[in-house]
């Protein structure tokens, strides 16, 4: 099979995560036959610093033109120390989300035995572990009404989310449950 992958090393870290990301891609591509076809693109401080704009026309259709995205990291202390920023690299990270209709974030977490004595968490604690998180990424939180009183003394951080935001996280929540123990939390 044929893949188009849009790359995005973005800050910190990413590159060098890339890297090595690229290099178990080509290891599978070798070993079932497929063929990944790596596009780069800029996203986050290094596209602010290059362009002014975290996520760059050019990158958002690089990534709606791919088959998957292979993304890094992102952020720069330059931009976290500085409170002032009107332009940070989370937004490209925002914009992209909203853009894609990127709105589930999966986070698995599962202890396997022959790595447990690994983990700095006491073998008593972690064996066993396994369930996955399942985080709405383009609602509430990310995109909540955001306002601070004129003397600066009150902020407030707005966190709605519509039915449909609710209704389509946990359709993956309770759809994955199916394949695993068939226990779904809300928090």
């Amino acid at each position: 099979m044929k893949f188009n992958i849009a790359v995005i090393p973005g800050d910190g870290i990413g590159p060098e995560v890339i890297n090595q990301a690229k290099k178990a891609l080509n290891a599978v591509a070798n070993t079932f036959n497929h063929v990944f076809i790596y596009k780069e693109a800029q996203m986050g401080a290094c596209a602010i610093d290059a362009t002014g704009n975290p996520l760059p026309d050019n990158t958002l259709k690089i990534c709606k033109d791919s088959d998957a995205i292979l993304f890094g990291a992102i952020g720069d202390p330059k931009y976290d120390n500085d409170p002032t920023a009107k332009v940070r690299p989370e937004q490209g990270l925002l914009k992209l989300r909203k853009e894609l209709g990127l709105f589930c974030n999966i986070r698995p977490v599962k202890a396997y035995e022959q790595l447990i004595d690994n983990s700095p968490l006491k073998r008593e604690i972690i064996s066993g572990t396994d369930i996955s998180i399942f985080r709405e990424l383009t609602g509430g939180i990310y995109f909540g009404i955001k306002e601070l009183s004129e003397d600066g003394t009150v902020a407030f951080d707005g966190c709605s989310y519509s039915v449909t935001e609710i209704s389509r996280i946990a359709h993956f929540a309770f759809k994955s449950a199916q394949n695993r123990r068939k226990k779904v939390t809300s928090s």
